[in-house]
């Protein structure tokens, strides 16, 4: 069988969100899968291809420029599946084009960490600024990173994802200063505590082991990080999309993902409704 890539000429970049994929729906034997990703040469993607055409899968791999366009074409039936995305990325997209894309299978969580120049702990820093994300996407993370970190105190517990507004910051150790994430690093560089999306660390030439904290990923903070393959809802119990995802979970791809991210991402196995029941809190707590 032959395994196809295209690359899909797309619009700006937007918010990140983690790695991706895509696939169209309706399979059966004879038909092939599309695939949809940002990232698709990389290791892990190299390793399954490879892992799918051992399996006898036929599968289109298409490459996006943009964290858009990989759920429009989804929406669209232009794909069967993508992986590109985490479950607040998704539910966010949901919310806001009034789509129903949903999760199938669970891929890893790539953990968001703080990094101080110069330290190799977090003594010393009560009293800082702390450079964060300034996206929806990020920032609440970032902030539950320093309330796990014992730095950020927040109003109320519990709350999904906290902006700015929602820090008692007369019970917190260290105030957060909200930048574009590209700039992150920028601020790292000059000194600044930062918490810094893995997207920036290696072209920054920062060594993720360097990190001084970074949030738990088996922590129910988290789970809203899960990446994911997702599919349209009537695609949710399509077998041959599933046991293809599945193969993200072979020792051969899992050990692409180790080098792609330099060891830090942490391999995730979720049911399917599990991870619909993260998405409905989150897509509840945009409403």
């Amino acid at each position: 069988m032959q395994i196809r890539r295209a690359a899909a000429v797309t619009a700006a970049v937007t918010v990140a969100a983690t790695s991706l994929v895509a696939c169209s729906s309706n399979t059966d034997d004879d038909k092939t899968i599309t695939v949809g990703t940002t990232d698709d040469a990389k290791q892990a993607w190299v390793a399954f291809e490879q892992e799918a055409k051992n399996a006898g899968y036929d599968i289109d791999i298409k490459s996006f420029s943009d964290y858009n366009t990989p759920n429009q074409a989804l929406d669209q039936g232009e794909l069967d599946t993508n992986n590109f995305q985490h479950l607040k990325f998704l539910a966010e997209y949901n919310h806001g084009n009034g789509t129903n894309l949903v999760p199938i299978v669970a891929t890893e969580i790539v953990p968001l960490a703080l990094f101080w120049k110069g330290h190799d702990s977090l003594d010393g820093i009560e009293g800082e600024e702390v450079a964060i994300p300034n996206d929806s996407t990020n920032q609440g993370r970032a902030i539950n990173v320093l309330v796990q970190a014992g730095l950020i105190t927040l109003k109320k517990n519990g709350i999904i994802t906290p902006t700015p507004l929602d820090i008692d910051e007369k019970k917190s150790k260290v105030k957060v200063v909200p930048v574009d994430a590209a700039q992150t690093p920028s601020a790292h560089g000059e000194g600044t505590p930062a918490i810094i999306n893995n997207s920036f660390l290696e072209r920054a030439g920062i060594d993720p082991a360097t990190a001084v904290f970074q949030d738990d990923p088996n922590s129910a903070e988290a789970e809203p990080y899960i990446n994911v393959f997702a599919v349209r809802e009537e695609d949710a119990d399509n077998e041959d999309i599933k046991k293809l995802a599945e193969l993200w979970h072979s020792d051969a791809v899992q050990k692409g993902v180790d080098e792609d991210s330099a060891g830090t991402s942490v391999q995730v196995k979720r049911t399917p409704e599990e991870l619909k029941e993260i998405l409905d809190k989150l897509e509840a707590d945009l409403d």
